[in-house]
This record gives structure tokens, C-alpha cells and sequence, in this order.
């Protein structure tokens, strides 16, 4: 059974798999090619969020090409 491919939304840099458009703001502009991973787990209280301007919790790439 194949693996299926991760994903990273170019607006919401969200990391998901499967899917067309993106679960966390609903685009279907992505990328399969990302660098870096953060997940974000108190974004009200994190430093990371809010340099990367990450208003959700959750798995997100730091950069999209």
C-alpha cells in the first residue's frame, strides 16, 4: 500500500495528506515540497507562531516553495 504524500498549503503553511484543498483555511494552492516543520501547540503563548504569523494549533511548514 502506497503512502500517500504530504502536502503544505502556500497561504496557510498547514501540513496535511490526501486531500485537495487544504482543512485548516480550505485552498487548494499547495506544495509537496517544503523545508522545515513546526508544531505549534499553544499558539497563543508561543514565540515561534508568532514570528511565522501561525494563529492555529497544529503541524505546520516553516517554509513553502
Amino acid at each position: 500500500m502506497a503512502k500517500k504524500k504530504e502536502k503544505a498549503c502556500k497561504i496557510c503553511k498547514n501540513i496535511y495528506e490526501g486531500e485537495d484543498k487544504c482543512p485548516n483555511c480550505g485552498s487548494k494552492e499547495f506544495v509537496e515540497s517544503y523545508k522545515g516543520r513546526v508544531y505549534i501547540v499553544n499558539p497563543e503563548k508561543s514565540e515561534v507562531a508568532e514570528n511565522l504569523n501561525l494563529k492555529t494549533q497544529g503541524n505546520f511548514a516553516i517554509k513553502t516553495r
